[in-house]
């Protein structure tokens, strides 16, 4: 029999905010600024969880995770991640790659790659070789260009 592969893809935007962590891919991230959010915002997790929950047609964040039950109130991102990695071990998917983009002008995200990249192969029980992460400007245009926020791009392929 043929193994089926899913790719899924998201997006995930955040308004930057004072007096709060920046936290991607579960790694926190020097900053004088963190990401508005219910949880802790963590647009790489955000954008990852999309894309998975999508490739399995199993809805959004919003749908498994809603805003209005206290219980996510600053709940660490990684903790969502690992309950959607839960139902893809379920539902028989493995997680084959990952693929994360970035938009913002600030912080410079370079020197933190490979710890994100670290934590969320760790998260995902991935070898490293397989998550991608990087950041892109938008050359001070936008939104994020002018530093009101950031955001993540998602792409994941699962099999099983």
């Amino acid at each position: 029999m043929a193994k089926e592969v899913r790719i899924g893809h998201s997006f995930d935007a955040h308004r930057f905010r004072r007096g709060r962590k920046l936290i991607l891919g579960g790694v926190e991230i020097p900053h004088d600024k963190g990401l508005a959010g219910h949880s802790d915002a963590d647009a790489v997790l955000h954008a990852l969880i999309n894309a998975i929950l999508g490739a399995m047609a199993e809805g959004d964040i919003g749908t498994h995770f809603p805003d209005s039950d206290p219980a996510y109130k600053n709940i660490a991102s990684t903790e969502l991640l690992k309950k959607v990695l839960q139902i893809a071990a379920r539902k028989g998917f493995k997680l084959v790659n990952v693929d994360v983009t970035l938009v913002t002008q600030q912080p410079k995200l370079s020197p933190h790659y490979l710890g994100m990249r670290k934590s969320v192969a760790k998260l995902c029980r991935v070898a490293e070789n397989r998550i991608s992460i990087k950041a892109a400007t938008t050359e001070k245009l936008g939104w994020t260009g002018t530093g009101k926020g950031m955001a993540a791009n998602a792409l994941v392929l699962l099999s099983r």
